[in-house]
């Protein structure tokens, strides 16, 4: 099995064509191979349809290929019926003799059961390949079932002089065009997106993907009062948003407002709600108090900043975190920099 790193490698490159259209299933990517040489491929491109798996063995039409052959997947195979029928037992049906799997999958549902099936049928599986980096590619997935809450990400972008914000209207954009078009970009690749009450207030933000190809998230708000009017962007309807709020609010067109008590640890209650409704993964994108709340109750799972060159003087001073620096990268007179807790197993490694 010299080749199984290499087809792996490549089974986890196809599966990123899946970033940000998946949620809330797990980005897959499927690679069959006999003698050395690729004979399909295939990745879940969307929710609700076809399989990495299905995809790579239904674009074989000769089944004398299936012999002695291997498929590669990045995922366990699924054991069960959802929107699609299980992976395993058509695996089976075709009489493939060995499968290489990246890494176990997390949700109970399937959870060594597809590797248990398949052995019983008398089919070689060999666990384990690149069990790193087939972690990293999901994970938001694994963070959502083993910590119960999505994937959090905390951005902002800071002056060189470390404000986040100045009263000076005029001086709120910091970062430069190519930083707001990556952040747009991120935008398209989460399932929902944060802010609190004076971010809406202070800057009247859209929250959609506008300088990028891609999905909406979820706009999400904290308004304790209600006292957000609807000509505030944030309440156009034109995308699905969430209001966290202590008040009783009818629900509207695109407009769901959720009632939690201001007297309890906000974040747990908003974290909870979103694990109820399958959002895998969350950009925090501000402003100064609701993004230090996260960093004091240390749930967070990467921090991305933008450094930038732009002075203010004064105005909100940036947020302080702690944490591994993976990454600096610059972007025109930008400079982005990505964190990671000291302590995540999720990703940890430097190729996240």
């Amino acid at each position: 099995m010299k080749y199984k790193e290499i087809f792996m490698k490549r089974a986890i490159q196809i599966a990123k064509n899946g970033l940000g259209l998946t949620s809330p299933n797990p980005m897959v990517g499927c690679v069959i191979e006999r003698n050395g040489f690729v004979l399909s491929e295939g990745c879940h491109y969307k929710k609700g349809m076809y399989h990495a798996e299905f995809l790579a063995i239904n674009n074989i039409k000769n089944k004398c290929l299936f012999l002695d052959c291997t498929l590669y997947v990045t995922l366990e195979p699924c054991v069960h019926f959802g929107e699609t029928p299980p992976c395993v037992d058509l695996i089976i049906r075709k009489n493939i003799p060995r499968v290489v799997v990246g890494i176990q999958d997390p949700c109970d549902k399937v959870k060594g059961l597809g590797i248990k099936k398949l052995k019983k049928y008398g089919i070689e599986v060999i666990e384990n390949v690149l069990i790193d980096q087939c972690r990293v590619l999901n994970k938001r997935f694994f963070t959502f079932y083993e910590k119960k809450r999505p994937f959090i990400i905390l951005k902002w972008a800071q002056s060189n002089d470390g404000f986040i914000y100045s009263e000076n209207k005029k001086d709120n954009w910091i970062s430069g065009i190519y930083a707001r078009q990556l952040n747009h970009k991120w935008r398209s690749e989460e399932d929902g997106i944060l802010v609190g009450k004076k971010t809406v207030l202070n800057d009247n933000p859209k929250l959609n993907v506008r300088k990028w190809f891609g999905k909406n998230p979820v706009r999400i708000f904290i308004d304790q009062k209600l006292s957000i009017s609807n000509s505030y962007f944030i309440l156009d309807s034109s995308q699905h948003t969430i209001v966290f709020t202590e008040k009783y609010q009818k629900n509207r067109k695109n407009i769901e407002y959720i009632q939690i008590s201001f007297e309890e640890k906000i974040i747990n209650q908003i974290l909870n709600f979103l694990y109820k409704k399958k959002i895998l993964s969350l950009i925090v994108e501000g402003g100064k108090k609701t993004l230090e709340n996260f960093i004091k109750e240390n749930i967070w799972d990467e921090c991305r900043i933008f450094m930038c060159q732009k002075i203010l003087k004064s105005g909100l001073k940036a947020p302080k975190i702690k944490g591994i620096i993976s990454k600096k990268i610059d972007l025109d007179k930008d400079q982005f920099i990505l964190k990671y807790p000291v302590k995540n197993s999720i990703v940890s490694i430097s190729s996240a």
